[in-house]
């Protein structure tokens, strides 16, 4: 039986999936070999598909800001679109995974600051803007009091995910993403900022 040879693309996924697992596991001092045997290829088909590792940490880090990045879809009750906002952005910063990346991302920094930066821009502040632009709309049409909606956006993210996310971090507990904390959050924002609520 004649053996199917991979396509590149699959070979550099495979590559990509191996080093993502490896670099949340193991942070960014994992070796090349490590990772090329994860992926179950030679070192030199790594160095075939990225120039180093540098490359394939920056790779990485793109994937890792597609995956936290939740929309604010529908045009239904602002209470259920925020419920189903709150419930995708918890799962995905809370997860494992989420706090794996989070914790890599932090620690390498300092040494790869235009990727942090470049991390920070394309995934928790456009996810941030997102749900501003989401909760200026809701403003505009009356179903939330009238506010600065940037401010409003960062304390609904900061009350889903900051205390818990340093519980996982620090703490170390597992036990995250009880569903009822997300409809605690949102029910608590929605009773700050209804809609004629007085401020004064």
């Amino acid at each position: 039986m004649v053996a199917v040879e991979e396509a590149p693309q699959d070979t550099r996924q495979r590559l990509l999936d191996a080093a993502c697992e490896a670099f949340r596991e193991e942070g960014y001092q994992v070796s090349i070999d490590r990772i090329a045997a994860r992926a179950r290829v030679a070192r030199q088909t790594l160095y075939n598909h990225f120039p180093g590792k540098g490359a394939l940490f920056a790779e990485v880090i793109q994937h890792a800001i597609q995956s936290i990045l939740v929309t604010l879809e529908g045009d239904g009750p602002v209470r259920e679109t925020l419920l189903a906002f709150g419930q995708a952005y918890r799962e995905k910063l809370l997860s494992p995974e989420g706090l794996a990346i989070f914790r890599t991302v932090t620690a390498e920094a300092p040494r790869f600051p235009e990727l942090a930066r470049q991390f920070f821009r394309q995934g928790p502040a456009i996810t941030r803007k997102r749900l501003a632009e989401y909760l200026a709309r809701a403003m505009a049409a009356g179903s939330l009091r009238q506010d600065d909606p940037d401010f409003a956006a960062e304390m609904l993210a900061a009350m889903l995910i900051d205390f818990d996310r340093l519980r996982g971090l620090i703490d170390l507990q597992t036990d995250l993403l009880k569903p009822a904390k997300t409809a605690q959050v949102v029910d608590g924002f929605l009773r700050m900022y209804a809609a004629g609520k007085d401020t004064q």
